[in-house]
């Protein structure tokens, strides 16, 4: 099986879906009931709906250049239809926010085959501590594993003693094999020791834990760019991902967090976790549409498989699955 072929389904299976749409109900149920609060006693899409509208979609940590886009856009279409029934709201809002987010990234996750020849491919995973970076890459380790992959973890987080056991529990949780070298160890050495070993083993994908302070962005920058040099001294390329962690849940925070981070270093792929404790799935929507940055995996539970890999329109159905 090739690399990532576990993941290239055109459809969700029915579990999955279901999962999605659970993970999605706190924040679908806050956002439908405050819209149908907005257009009681209106029939017509007009001005004080749309700033009812627009006050929803920011309350529900869209972000505010993210809500004006959107704003417009229904702007134009009741200019353009002249008429627009309250009933029809839902179907055109949904509408807008999937057009929207095909604009910001080119494709779903379901053709990552072409990483297929790079081996190790190499993952550097990156975010604050406490957003569930150390559970999702246990979680990325689990379903690679299960589709048949070689993996190795890499314990780079050596400024916490817990990040290391942490990563070193879910190795064992998991069966995946974990290179450490304990807390305070140079997390450059760290990634080295893996990619060298990962290179030995024959193994098919590495993913580094790093260590997510951000209370100095140039000692942060710094760190990072020393990982990545030494990765890339062992396989040249590496890092192929790096993949930024935040917490739905945070709302504006996790925006905030991934403007640093991708200040910091060169942050190509998100996820975003814990959607099923939260209202504020509309983060979503606003962080794919400000940085550009593909959101790859979402997190909507506790089980192994409750890290899914992002599809737009699924993503926007379920939230619209009324």
């Amino acid at each position: 099986m090739g690399l990532f072929d576990f993941f290239k389904k055109k459809e969700k299976t029915v579990e999955e879906k279901e999962a999605l749409d659970k993970g999605l109900e706190k924040t679908k149920d806050t956002f439908f009931s405050k819209i149908s609060k907005a257009v009681v006693g209106k029939s017509t899409v007009d001005d004080d709906v749309l700033d009812e509208l627009e006050e929803i979609l920011v309350t529900s940590d869209v972000g505010v250049s993210t809500t004006l886009k959107i704003i417009d856009r229904i702007q134009a279409r009741v200019a353009r239809d002249k008429y627009l029934n309250t009933s029809e709201l839902n179907g055109i809002l949904k509408e807008e926010i999937q057009a929207l987010l095909e604009e910001n990234n080119s494709s779903d996750f379901q053709n990552l085959a072409s990483y297929t020849n790079q081996k190790p491919y190499v993952i550097m995973v990156v975010g604050v501590n406490g957003v569930g970076k150390t559970t999702t890459i246990g979680k990325l380790a689990y379903q690679l594993r299960e589709a048949g992959q070689k993996v190795v973890l890499g314990a780079a987080d050596t400024f916490r003693a817990a990040a290391v056991d942490q990563i070193k529990l879910w190795g064992e949780r998991v069966n995946v094999r974990v290179v450490s070298q304990g807390m305070n160890a140079d997390p450059a050495s760290v990634a080295f020791d893996t990619l060298q070993s990962a290179v030995a083993n024959q193994e098919d994908i590495a993913i580094i834990d790093t260590a997510g302070r951000l209370h100095n962005k140039v000692g942060l920058m710094n760190e990072l760019s020393k990982i990545k040099n030494v990765m890339n001294k062992v396989v040249p390329g590496a890092p192929h991902e790096i993949l930024l962690v935040l917490d739905a849940s945070t709302g504006q925070n996790a925006i905030e967090q991934c403007k640093q981070f991708t200040q910091a270093t060169d942050v190509n792929a998100l996820a975003l976790t814990k959607l099923d404790g939260t209202a504020k799935g509309g983060v979503v929507i606003g962080i794919s549409d400000q940085f550009k940055i593909p959101v790859k995996y979402i997190g909507v539970g506790e089980k192994m498989t409750d890290l899914q890999l992002f599809n737009k329109k699924e993503f926007v159905d379920s939230l619209f699955n009324t």
